[in-house]
């Protein structure tokens, strides 16, 4: 359900009729030059696709309006290769809606000493026309991404390539649906919040539905259905013995995968993109889903517990913005701590709903008790997390804006039995250090509730915060409570 195949960012270079037909003619050889590589460069999972070089406001103005009615297009990619004056930019950037990369480079990665003359100076003047267009983008207070250096340096396509994917998971949220099943949990502040604004701000809908409605999808779920998920089960998982086809909790794994099935038929059928629910309202499902979301999720739907839209939209997000590289993104949860002085550390888990797809080997299909909801004991698949760097992030909304609290961290490897903690599990430590690292999110407001990505980087949720026009605090290797205060303290005075 997440495919870049028919995602394009659009390379639009800009010149002037100054120059003559001659000159022009080379930048447009140019200029797709550096499209098709860029097209064909492995780290940008988008088509790359050349535009006409744009001379008039009207050319301008014409191709922004192309771009922001062409669903397939996620960004613009605006390279300076001559002197465009920067009012010709004016109108067409008012009314862009879609992301925006300035990229600083020029043809030529080596200036020719010994044949270089005023006819090249002329052509080849990125270094003065990239400046008059990165001026008129800060003096409108358009929000873009700037990458600089050759094009053709690996360096300069991985960082276009992550911006991609970070347009795709913009492109994404806009217009998409995610369904609220049942309300929030009940007096839970940080899961809440508004819900029109995020629309208008963050372009997806939420919107509740009736438990019961779920539970006459699934009640609707055939025998041969439910026989042909088990069976998928069965080669995935290493399922226990009270599960197996003859153990006496068969009849609660059937249930499990009839929630699966019917879960699935809702989303797809109301064409959503990811979804919540809360154990405090299961008034006819059996038990709360724990393997079936972990499934859904493992496929690309974003996801919460409790009522928290806000992380399942997030989780979706930058699941899009993963989708193809080593390493996944999840719904997770700071659990617990290991308070060891010399090596303090975070255990990340939910009570079932933690993607396997961060699952290190196999993961175990179980059932135990849960002691809240009142439901019958929920099936869930209980793995161990792996190592490596990652990053835990949270969207909040403080109340007339909402805010993405990004902390870098470094993933464990856990080494110890856990034989009576039958939930996923996942370890980190938080950068810069612990102490600094909690006492840095609690200041900023982050929810307990994170989306927790192996594959992306901090950068790129900070990219994504601004294209989306919201506020972001960063916790990292270089944080400091003293200078973290101070920016809170900055942001609340812009905020108001």
């Amino acid at each position: 359900m997440i495919d870049f195949k028919n995602r394009e960012i659009w390379l639009v270079t800009g010149s002037q009729h100054l120059y003559g037909e001659e000159t022009l003619r080379e930048v447009a050889s140019h200029s797709q030059e550096i499209a098709r590589a860029l097209d064909s460069a492995g780290d940008i999972p988008a088509k790359i696709v050349w535009q006409p070089t744009v001379k008039t406001t009207d050319e301008i103005y014409s191709l922004v309006q192309k771009a922001n009615h062409d669903d397939n297009v996620i960004g613009l990619i605006a390279w300076m290769h001559t002197f465009s004056p920067a009012k010709m930019w004016i109108r067409g950037l008012n009314i862009l809606h879609k992301p925006l990369l300035h990229l600083h480079t020029q043809f030529n990665q080596d200036i020719p000493w010994a044949t270089m003359d005023m006819d090249f100076m002329n052509l080849n003047q990125s270094a003065h026309g990239d400046r008059e267009f990165g001026f008129i983008v800060t003096r409108l207070g358009i929000n873009r991404k700037v990458v600089v250096g050759h094009w053709a340096a690996s360096a300069v396509q991985k960082q276009i390539g992550d911006w991609a994917r970070v347009a795709a998971g913009w492109a994404d949220w806009q217009g998409a649906k995610f369904a609220r099943f049942g309300d929030n949990m009940r007096f839970v502040a940080v899961t809440e919040g508004d819900k029109v604004a995020a629309e208008a701000k963050l372009g997806f809908s939420v919107n509740t539905y009736g438990i019961g409605d779920l539970a006459t999808v699934i009640s609707e779920i055939s025998d041969k259905e439910v026989d042909v998920l088990i069976q998928e089960y069965e080669d995935s998982y290493d399922l226990m013995d009270v599960l197996r086809k003859e153990g006496t909790q068969r009849a609660a794994l059937r249930d499990a995968a009839k929630i699966e099935l019917g879960l699935r038929s809702f989303l797809q059928a109301g064409g959503f993109k990811g979804f919540t629910d809360t154990f405090e309202d299961l008034h006819g499902v059996n038990q709360l889903p724990g393997i079936a979301v972990q499934r859904l999720m493992a496929d690309g739907y974003g996801f919460a517990g409790e009522g928290d839209w806000k992380t399942a939209a997030l989780v979706r997000a930058m699941k899009v913005m993963g989708h193809g590289l080593p390493g996944a993104n999840a719904f997770m949860e700071d659990y617990t701590y290991h308070l060891d002085p010399k090596d303090a550390k975070v255990m990340g888990s939910h009570m079932l709903e933690v993607d396997a797809s961060l699952a290190v080997g196999r993961a175990s299909c179980e059932i135990h008790p849960l002691g809240i909801g009142g439901k019958s004991d929920p099936v869930r698949l209980v793995f161990n997390g792996g190592g490596g760097p990652a990053v835990a992030s949270s969207l909040v909304d403080m109340g007339g804006r909402f805010r993405m609290v990004i902390n870098a961290v470094e993933g464990v490897e856990i080494t110890e039995a856990l034989p009576k903690l039958p939930v996923a599990r996942v370890m980190w430590k938080p950068l810069p250090d612990f102490q600094t690292s909690c006492a840095a999110w609690i200041l900023a407001g982050g929810a307990h509730h994170t989306s927790y990505s192996q594959n992306l980087s901090v950068e790129q949720i900070e990219d994504f915060a601004e294209m989306a026009g919201i506020e972001s605090v960063i916790i990292d290797q270089d944080t400091t409570l003293r200078q973290l205060k101070r920016e809170l303290k900055f942001a609340q005075a812009y905020y108001q």
